[in-house]
């Protein structure tokens, strides 16, 4: 787990991946000639600060994305949200500006209408300073916790598949926390190039009433956006053809990179496959080994057998 950790402390929420970009491309090229084969690589002018591995002779290709949840230094030290964070009272943040490392707490402040206002104390932040919650990783026999685990346990375990995989596509995205924006460009190329039409989305979902933990991976029927049937329905009959454990979700709320590619205007089919997480946007995401592990073999089986 020690990547994991690592992949956990990286300050990068939506729109400042680089951090994210930098390590994974670092992590790539040290250990790729480890792999079963070695990718084709791209990144850099074109694709903004994403990154896509191709192996191979392609048909299915795996979309993680790189980015957190977070917040924008405003003004007079007012923070606005990047995605959809826990503003719980007393949550400490930490970033960089030019004169220095920042860690505070998040305060709430209430105007006379009635209207809250998030905000930070201590010296003044320069205005546009990203801030993240301040990780804390914590590992037992049967669980991990941190900031996080959305979605650099997505970013994990895409890695994690590399080392084996022979013939598929692993895109790393970007600004999936707030609104998307990098999948369709993303689509394109491995469309155009490729002639790849089918997605699996690595990220992680909810620990819900009907998903619990160390049930499986989830994967997912429908979210807030709905796949095409035929596809998710050969996904599951292969899933249980595995014998590796897995549990189906069907929530009304929730999306991913997998609603960027139906919107996008290229013919893919995608699923969502995560494990389930609990405590979701907080400092205090929590997963089940388990999970994590029928997670990666789901992903090893499903790159070979769709």
């Amino acid at each position: 787990m020690e990547l994991l950790k690592t992949l956990c402390h990286i300050e990068a929420p939506s729109g400042s991946e680089q951090n994210m970009t930098e390590f994974v491309l670092n992590y790539i090229k040290t250990n790729q000639d480890n792999w079963k084969v070695k990718p084709d690589l791209f990144y850099g002018d074109g694709f903004q600060d994403c990154i896509v591995m191709v192996f191979g002779k392609p048909s299915t290709a795996i979309f993680a994305h790189l980015d957190s949840i977070g917040y924008t230094v405003k003004y007079n030290n007012e923070v606005i949200k990047i995605g959809g964070p826990s503003t719980k009272e007393g949550i400490v943040l930490v970033g960089q500006d030019s004169q220095g490392r920042i860690e505070e707490k998040l305060q709430h402040k209430t105007d006379k209408d009635g209207n809250k206002t998030l905000f930070i104390g201590g010296r003044e932040v320069e205005i546009g300073t990203t801030l993240t919650f301040k990780p804390n990783f914590r590992e037992t026999d049967s669980f991990v916790q941190c900031c996080y685990m959305d979605n650099r346990l997505g970013v994990w375990n895409a890695l994690k598949v590399a080392e084996k995989l022979e013939n598929g596509i692993i895109c790393f995205s970007a600004w999936e926390e707030h609104s998307g924006g990098s999948v369709g460009y993303l689509a394109k190329f491995i469309y155009e190039k490729y002639g790849v039409k089918q997605a699996l989305i690595s990220d992680i979902t909810w620990v819900t009433e009907g998903v619990k933990y160390a049930k499986g991976v989830a994967i997912s029927i429908r979210d807030s956006g709905i796949p095409r049937r035929s596809y998710i329905n050969r996904i599951i009959d292969l899933a249980k053809a595995s014998n590796i454990t897995f549990q189906l979700e069907v929530e009304s709320a929730g999306g991913s990179d997998g609603n960027a590619l139906q919107r996008s205007p290229y013919p893919f089919d995608w699923c969502f496959i995560g494990a389930p997480e609990d405590f979701v946007h907080t400092p205090n995401e929590k997963v089940h080994k388990s999970d994590i592990e029928s997670m990666t073999q789901m992903y090893d089986y499903l790159m070979i057998n769709l």
